[in-house]
């Protein structure tokens, strides 16, 4: 016969066993890692930087036709380097003997696949930075204007969301005036929060778009193609946030190829605590552990040298 008893001689009935099911807290979804260049040959006695060279654009002569008795044109080119330095990342959670001794559950296991999910959001969140050290920014400031800043630092506030009118906006800047080239085929990426895409949806442009193309979209929730942009949602707030007056906009960044690379020196590993200090097994502990860094590989707003365009508010 199951036995209850008081807590307290006021308290609340309680019974010393735990149900067999084990209730999550859900994660965010995290993209940007991904889109991140590795850098080839580094890894482990490599040091504590990695060096990118980077070889600026030749410009275009007013006419390749020469002259016969006169020299061919010189046109010197440009050679930069950015350095990548890598860091210590990590993150563990302690735990006891007795906790695994009287517990039904693997509680290793458990522990384990938690750090495997804060692992990638961290990653995650790491890489994002990166891309939003972008020096080129766009903030909408109404449903048919926007404003681009060149030096990193966004100098409006917000008091727009994206619509497709934003989406022209950005495209024609990377595509015209940075010549930055697609990040496959035609297309530019963009990954936006999902307050960003909601405002794109509701956007009456859009669903005419859709009407012929893609009529299924709006019952999906995809966004899908705009004017050569693929568009990734993300609900990943430490990465990108929600801004501008009243948060009016879900943060985005919109790209092309060679956009931000990844230097990796120990690869991000799960260690079980092992040391003697551990009072003879009772101490136990599980933590992820990796060195990397990621990093801007064109930080300028140059034409044809800036990749990035990061959509935010002041």
């Amino acid at each position: 016969m199951l036995t209850w008893t008081y807590d307290a001689p006021l308290g609340v009935w309680k019974q010393h066993f735990l149900s067999r099911s084990i209730y999550e807290a859900a994660i965010e979804e995290v993209h940007f890692a991904v889109y991140a260049e590795p850098i080839k040959g580094f890894g482990r006695k490599r040091g504590e930087s990695v060096t990118l060279p980077r070889i600026g654009t030749l410009a275009e002569p007013t006419s390749g036709k020469l002259v016969e008795g006169t020299r061919i044109p010189e046109y010197p080119f440009a050679l930069s380097t950015v350095a990548i330095v890598v860091n210590e990342y990590g993150a563990s959670v302690p735990y006891t003997s007795l906790l695994e001794d009287l517990s039904e559950f693997n509680i290793e296991n458990q522990v384990q696949r938690l750090l495997k999910e804060q692992q990638r959001l961290v990653i995650d969140t790491a890489a994002a930075a990166a891309f939003k050290t972008a020096k080129v920014t766009y903030i909408p400031t109404s449903v048919a204007a926007g404003v681009f800043d060149t030096d990193g630092t966004p100098s409006t506030t917000a008091t727009a969301n994206w619509n497709v009118f934003h989406v022209e906006e950005i495209r024609d800047f990377l595509f015209d005036t940075l010549l930055a080239p697609p990040y496959e085929a035609d297309d530019y990426l963009a990954i936006v929060r999902t307050l960003g895409l909601r405002g794109i949806k509701r956007d009456p442009a859009w669903e005419q778009w859709h009407l012929y193309t893609n009529p299924e979209a709006k019952a999906t929730g995809e966004v899908g193609r705009i004017e050569n942009v693929r568009f990734i949602q993300t609900n990943h707030n430490r990465a990108l946030g929600k801004v501008g007056t009243g948060s009016v906009l879900g943060e985005g960044i919109v790209f092309g190829r060679d956009a931000i690379a990844f230097a990796e020196a120990v690869t991000p590993e799960l260690r079980m605590q092992t040391n003697a200090n551990n009072d003879y097994g009772r101490s136990r502990g599980v933590a992820w552990y990796g060195v990397m860094e990621w990093g801007i590989i064109w930080d300028t707003a140059n034409a044809g040298e800036a990749r990035i365009v990061r959509v935010t508010s002041q």
